[in-house]
């Protein structure tokens, strides 16, 4: 079975179908309904049996390169934080076709906003390395 990875872009990727403010931002009861409805979906992957692992992600990030024989890594924020990606979760899961993934995704991306309404959020969807033709899956 193909595995795929579904990252969670809270920021960055194509525009969103309509304004969503900052999570940190919404109403802490706004929060919860959409923490409880990615518990709901983890669940569902989970008694499905297509759930291999699945992590809510801290905003606070570094980005390393090595900084030659003998010295320290390098470090930094990247060269724009207030506007690169913000991955905020993942989850990867195991399953039939490549078209399943594809609804999977679709079912996070309907998680509420801020309002209560379906999200609509981007979800990146990347099959997992196997030796198999990605069109295959």
């Amino acid at each position: 079975m193909p595995r795929f990875l579904l990252l969670k872009h809270y920021r960055g990727g194509p525009e969103h179908h309509h304004p969503v403010v900052p999570m940190d931002q919404w109403a802490p009861e706004a929060v919860d309904a959409h923490m409880r409805f990615l518990g709901e979906t983890s669940r569902m992957l989970e008694e499905s049996g297509e759930l291999v692992e699945g992590q809510a992600l801290h905003p606070g990030r570094v980005y390393v390169q090595y900084g030659g024989e003998g010295a320290a890594p390098v470090t930094t924020d990247g060269p724009y934080p207030e506007t690169s990606d913000l991955v905020a979760g993942w989850y990867m899961v195991d399953v039939e076709s490549r078209e399943r993934a594809l609804e999977i995704a679709a079912h996070v991306s309907s998680g509420p906003d801020q309002d209560g309404n379906p999200f609509h959020e981007w979800i990146e969807v990347r099959q997992v390395m196997d030796g198999s033709d990605p069109g295959e899956a």
